[in-house]
């Protein structure tokens, strides 16, 4: 049986939040009020080597969040959910446009994913690159994956 540690560490994560939920709104003998009036916008983004996100070896890993602050273990989460915002949250967009970048075309690849929820809305996304340059050319630099 293989074992998909994005998949893993996602369902793990969820579960955390989700019984925190539980634990808290049981514990409690008022009913629930809303914290925020923002929708929820929490990710766990990740860069892996190997060519399928299901089997890459990841090596590095941050949570960011969004809403109502920006927050999270990612090294600049304000511009990367600033970044975010300017594609509404469409983690495809971010490659758009060409590359000034030269690269070599050694075969080293790279996944990058993204998996959580971005404004109330499920997230789950994943592409491969030929190899760090390539990745950080088509993402033109931008802070979402600068980790």
């Amino acid at each position: 049986m293989r074992r998909n540690p994005h998949a893993i560490f996602a369902t793990i994560t969820a579960s955390t939040l989700l019984l925190g939920g539980f634990a808290t709104a049981t514990a409690q003998a008022a009913p629930a009020k809303a914290v925020s009036l923002y929708a929820p916008s929490a990710l766990v983004l990740t860069v892996a080597r190997g060519e399928d996100p299901m089997t890459a070896t990841v090596e590095r890993a941050v949570t960011l969040a969004c809403a109502p602050t920006a927050e999270g273990t990612h090294p600049d989460p304000a511009a990367a959910c600033k970044e975010l915002a300017a594609v509404q949250g469409k983690f495809a967009e971010l490659a758009a446009g060409p590359s000034n970048r030269t690269c070599t075309r050694q075969w080293d690849p790279v996944v990058v994913t993204a998996h959580g929820v971005w404004q109330g809305k499920p997230v789950q996304f994943s592409t491969t690159y030929g190899n760090a340059c390539e990745m950080a050319g088509s993402m033109n630099d931008n802070a979402v994956f600068a980790f």
